[in-house]
């Protein structure tokens, strides 16, 4: 089952054209922008092709690339936050079910919070990974830490989307620090297609002055608040900052140093399981055999994804892997299950 999706467009209050994907059936997601978005180019991600399978198995998962980024309108002159407010707002507009499932990623997850106070009728749950309420400028402290921040600023519009891989590795580090080889590399070509230097600057530069923590004290819908704790990009402190401002939140600290979590990392299974339950879509408990077995939790994905009747092509690029290691992959799991064949592996992962 190759991965497919449409694409099309809807225009925020001042014109800006804002592309919008979406991919599945069933209950509606939306996944608020974030930094670094091209709603094309993600589908041959590592990095976000298996965010995309995973959220639309068994939902209709809908993504949009904000202002100046990706196939929205690139050149703009209004890259604020309030009018980043104004494409989510003409996005969730353009969704015909009355309520939805809103995902904020990153300083998404601050557009989330504050789309979710202003319109608590149309979010029927608020999920929020890796997030934070206040921007770096907001919420420092010292000169040193206001620095830190302006000069993260600069070295995006010096060194942003170079072949350099000096800079390339600073970036990718921030974000994916335990990737592969390969989602580095394809992490560096997503900062060359998805926005220019001075773009990526000026967004960020405005990121950094959110202030949401008294909008988040007034959320009165379902909240889930998720947190890498070795987070390179937006430290585990904020997450908890975070959370401790939101009435009645389920907070849920995840052992990883990724700011976007990877397929093959524990943490990708517990944040995966925690959303399907806060959504109520939690799947069957695996046979006691496959239990008994100790598979790890990258391999009990891979043993899903073979129930699921796919082949080893289609698995690699849903999880991100080669082709080679998946067959190695699975050819521990069936000695683990001490089975022979990929249809004896499939009738103890369906068995109940």
């Amino acid at each position: 089952m190759r991965l497919t999706q449409t694409i099309g467009f809807c225009h925020s209050a001042d014109g800006t054209r804002i592309a919008v994907a979406s991919c599945g059936k069933g209950p509606v997601i939306l996944r608020a922008a974030h930094w670094l978005s091209h709603v094309d180019y993600d589908l041959q991600s590592p990095v976000w092709r298996p965010w995309v399978h995973a959220l639309s198995a068994g939902n209709q998962f809908v993504r949009y690339d904000p202002r100046g980024c990706g196939l929205s309108d690139r050149y703009v002159a209004d890259l604020s936050v309030d009018a980043w407010h104004s494409d989510l707002d003409a996005v969730a507009a353009s969704i015909g079910e009355p309520q939805f499932v809103l995902l904020g990623l990153s300083q998404g997850g601050a557009l989330a919070i504050a789309y979710a106070a202003r319109h608590p009728e149309r979010v029927s749950h608020l999920v929020l990974l890796n997030a934070y309420g206040q921007g770096a400028r907001t919420r420092a402290q010292t000169d040193g830490e206001l620095l830190e921040a302006e000069t993260l600023v600069n070295f995006i519009r010096v060194g942003w989307g170079r072949d350099n891989p000096a800079f390339a590795q600073f970036f990718t580090n921030l974000f994916i620090p335990d990737g592969t080889p390969e989602q580095h590399r394809w992490w560096g070509e997503l900062e060359r297609q998805t926005a220019t230097g001075d773009v990526a600057a000026q967004l960020l530069w405005n990121m950094q002055g959110i202030d949401v923590l008294d909008v988040a004290a007034k959320l009165r819908v379902p909240t889930l608040i998720a947190h890498s704790r070795g987070d390179m990009r937006v430290p585990f402190e904020q997450g908890c900052k975070l959370a401790a401002a939101v009435p009645g939140v389920r907070f849920v600290p995840l052992e990883s140093k990724n700011h976007v979590l990877l397929p093959d990392e524990p943490a990708w299974m517990v944040f995966q399981a925690e959303l399907a339950a806060f959504l109520g879509q939690d799947k069957p408990t695996r046979p006691r055999a496959v239990s008994e077995a100790g598979l790890t939790q990258a391999e009990a994905t891979l043993l899903d994804l073979v129930a699921e009747g796919l082949d080893n092509r289609t698995i690699a690029e849903r999880v991100g892997k080669s082709v080679k290691t998946v067959r190695n992959q699975l050819s521990i799991i069936f000695g683990k299950l001490r089975v022979r064949s990929r249809s004896q592996a499939i009738v103890i992962a369906l068995s109940r």
